[in-house]
């Protein structure tokens, strides 16, 4: 199938909406840019990459730039999600995400549902993506474990 060039995720539309709603802000830095829907578009990093085979299979490490950043309520609210990255685990594909302010953390944010990915009509991969514990801590206990998340987009390089 190819190997991935761009993920897009918006986290959670409802809470990008609660932080709107609450006077807060969401910004993006480091390469992250926002989408026409509101979402985040962060481009493969350096080297291999994540690919698929004709199968839909997943293999490699798929790191991406940028973070997306939420914050409200006088910086109560404060979460900030870095350097995303897919990975193969035993369980599945994962979505992990550093902490900008604490790079030496990294956490499983969400699992992603190889098995009811579809493919759009511009041939980008949208895989139905669920909270992790990491991702429950990162968007401060609002949302209990597998809460559904929004999918996450894939841009594949098919050559």
């Amino acid at each position: 199938m190819g190997r991935v060039i761009r993920l897009d995720w918006g986290v959670k539309q409802s809470f990008r909406g609660y932080v709107e709603a609450a006077g807060g802000t969401i910004g993006v830095d480091g390469g992250a840019e926002r989408t026409a829907d509101g979402a985040f578009s962060f481009a493969a990093g350096p080297g291999e990459g994540l690919s698929f085979d004709a199968d839909g299979t997943p293999s490699g490490l798929g790191a991406f730039v940028g973070e997306a950043r939420f914050e409200a309520h006088g910086g109560m609210l404060s979460v900030c999600l870095a350097d995303p990255a897919l990975e193969v685990s035993p369980t599945g594909l994962v979505l992990t995400a550093a902490d900008s302010v604490k790079r030496d953390w990294r956490g499983i944010i969400a699992t992603l549902d190889l098995a009811a990915a579809t493919t759009d009509d511009q041939g980008e991969m949208i895989i139905p993506a669920a909270l992790a514990m990491d991702g429950i801590q990162v968007l401060g206990d609002h949302y209990p474990m597998r809460t559904a998340l929004d999918p996450v987009r894939l841009t594949l390089d098919r050559r």
